[in-house]
């Protein structure tokens, strides 16, 4: 049982010899939880058994009993059992409210109800065993719960369900930021399903054999009663003492838990506060102690936390605007999620930065931040200056034209041409940035550097220019006169990141050197000419000794004049073999 809670690891660290291994409460919590859940699937498994006959159940349980009834088993199994409720108390003891999303809370009540569906189902069994020597084979177990009360076969049942649901939801939690997941999502939906469907079929198909037994042999209850040394009514009462006295214990522990929690907050409300400052001036009070993620969900500050503040999606982190010096140091655990996000150093968790002093933060992520947004991007993506290659394609005139058509062979037309033009710069190399109206602006070098950026920036004009040859050939029908581009290229640095906003983010290019590449395309209307380079491209693209006429000009924008190479068709680039380099 574990409640999906906020990341309540506080790194413990234990030494073995000069190595320091971290042990954490969410590692803990984790290990113990996939015992449990290998110990449901073998248990399950055995049950689908049943689908053959009663002896394949008995058969298999030999191979399952040898697993977990041995030393080594009992202990593992039952103290993960322990461990994993205890840290569930802890969690809930641990959280500044009780308010939670649905998929936590679905998870945490059926965390508390699975042991209250087990105790008798527990008692019955292992108990028995250690108390009585009882034999709880699958015929006497069977025999009470789908003969004798059928009403306990349908509570074992649902338990089953539940204890399932609950594994399944903390799989899920601990799975979904794996970049593989979403790949291996349907074969996991598929095992999910598979292994309860089967075992409860297997259960059902059990009862019925053993209840067929009983219907055939009137003397059957009596001689599995003697040879499995079944309770005797006596110690069948002292079991279900037993039971009220642990469900009142149970409900203790939860009580207690509340409790203590309730003291807790009271005592950090009466050491003081601190405050913690947000974007648009807003500043919320915390008790020290108090995570950010935690101050924001407190006061209904939107904030993303995909894992639910495990400490594992990084989806919550901030950007510090304090003095760095007089925070807590990160953990091992949050500095190895740092690390794999490539996170600036002013950057820490949400869920795992614990302020002690007044502090002011802002949130990196949007609050509907996906399990995507957890994983490392590439530093493009994440906003740097960088020299690049851009290009600027523009078609001449095309305003008129759209006037002599109707809208659909004006969005025909645009789409082939749009297509042409792509193919042909991601062919060279580059990245198609967007298209503006019926201009094309793309980014070369990105991932590479200004020299080849600036060789496949030159590549895909000459690409450019005779796909739109094809092009004309093609529309020629539908056309009164051939298109006709305009092209600029320069190069230079800009800052390079993923901008936008939800569905509409895409990487892109601002700066100087963008606003320049849109001038010289607008030059070539100047000179009438197809493809206006600056000077910087020709020479880190390798062109040596160009041929084309050259001058300095003014550009908007700039206070120096630009020298650029004025071509008079893109198709009289020099050819260039292997640009791309990726």
């Amino acid at each position: 049982m574990s409640a999906t809670t906020e990341n309540i690891s506080s790194a413990r660290a234990v030494t073995s010899g000069k190595r320091r291994i971290p042990v954490t409460i969410r590692g803990l919590r984790l290990g113990t939880g996939l015992v449990l859940f290998v110990y449901v699937i073998t248990h399950l498994s055995n049950h689908a058994l049943g689908l053959i006959s009663l002896e394949a159940m008995e058969a298999g349980r030999e191979y399952f009993l040898l697993a977990w009834r041995n030393p080594v088993g009992s202990v593992l199994l039952i103290g993960s059992l322990l461990v994993h409720m205890m840290l569930a108390l802890y969690a809930v003891y641990r959280r500044r409210r009780l308010k939670m999303s649905v998929g936590e809370a679905v998870q945490f009540i059926l965390g508390f109800a699975a042991p209250i569906l087990l105790v008798g189902h527990i008692l019955g069994t292992r108990a028995a065993l250690q108390l009585y020597d009882t034999d709880d084979t699958y015929a006497y177990v069977l025999l009470a719960l789908w003969v004798d009360d059928p009403t306990h076969g349908i509570r074992q049942s649902s338990a089953t369900v539940i204890i399932w649901i609950h594994a399944c939801i903390g799989i899920y939690y601990w799975l979904r930021l794996r970049p593989w997941f979403a790949r291996a999502l349907a074969w996991l939906y598929g095992f999910a399903l598979l292994i309860p469907v089967l075992g409860l079929l297997g259960f059902v198909n059990g009862g019925r054999a053993v209840g067929q037994l009983v219907a055939n042999d009137p003397g059957f209850r009596l001689d599995l009663a003697l040879d499995t040394n079944a309770p005797t009514p006596d110690q069948a009462a002292q079991l279900g003492v037993l039971e009220d006295r642990i469900f009142i214990f149970l409900g203790a522990l939860l009580v207690g838990t509340l409790l203590a929690r309730a003291i807790r907050l009271y005592a950090e409300r009466r050491r003081g506060v601190l405050r913690i400052s947000y974007p648009a001036g807003r500043v919320a009070e915390a008790a020290p102690g108090s995570s950010v993620l935690e101050v924001s969900l407190l006061n209904d500050i939107p904030h993303a936390s995909v894992c639910g503040g495990r400490g594992r999606c990084s989806t919550c982190r901030v950007r510090v605007n304090s003095d760095l010096a007089a925070l807590p140091e990160p953990s091992d655990a949050e500095l190895k999620v740092l690390r794999r996000v490539k996170a600036a150093p002013d950057v820490r968790l949400a869920c795992q930065l614990r302020p002690t002093d007044d502090i002011s933060v802002t949130p990196l992520l949007p609050p509907n931040a996906s399990p995507r947004d957890g994983f490392a991007k590439a530093a493009s993506t994440q906003g740097q200056e960088q020299e690049i290659a851009v290009l600027f394609a523009d078609i001449r005139g095309f305003t008129s034209l759209s006037e002599q058509k109707l809208p659909y062979d004006v969005v025909f037309i645009l789409n082939r041409y749009f297509r042409s033009m792509g193919e042909a710069i991601e062919g060279a190399g580059g990245r198609v940035d967007k298209f503006i109206g019926d201009g094309i602006m793309a980014l070369f070098g990105v991932d590479q550097n200004a020299k080849q950026g600036c060789a496949t920036a030159l590549q895909a004009a000459r690409a450019m220019a005779y796909r739109l040859d094809e092009l004309n050939d093609l529309l020629k029908a539908d056309l009164p006169t051939p298109l006709r581009i305009g092209i600029g290229i320069h190069v230079g640095p800009a800052i390079v990141g993923e901008m936008g906003y939800a569905s509409a983010t895409s990487i892109t290019a601002i700066g100087d050197t963008v606003n320049t590449a849109s001038r010289l395309e607008s030059k070539t209307k100047e000179y009438g000419v197809q493809l206006v380079i600056s000077q910087q491209v020709a020479e880190l693209g390798g062109i040596e000794n160009p041929v084309w006429p050259s001058e300095d000009t003014e550009v908007r924008g700039r206070k120096e004049p630009l020298r650029v190479y004025i071509i008079d068709d893109a198709r009289e680039l020099p050819e260039r073999k292997n640009t791309q380099s990726r």
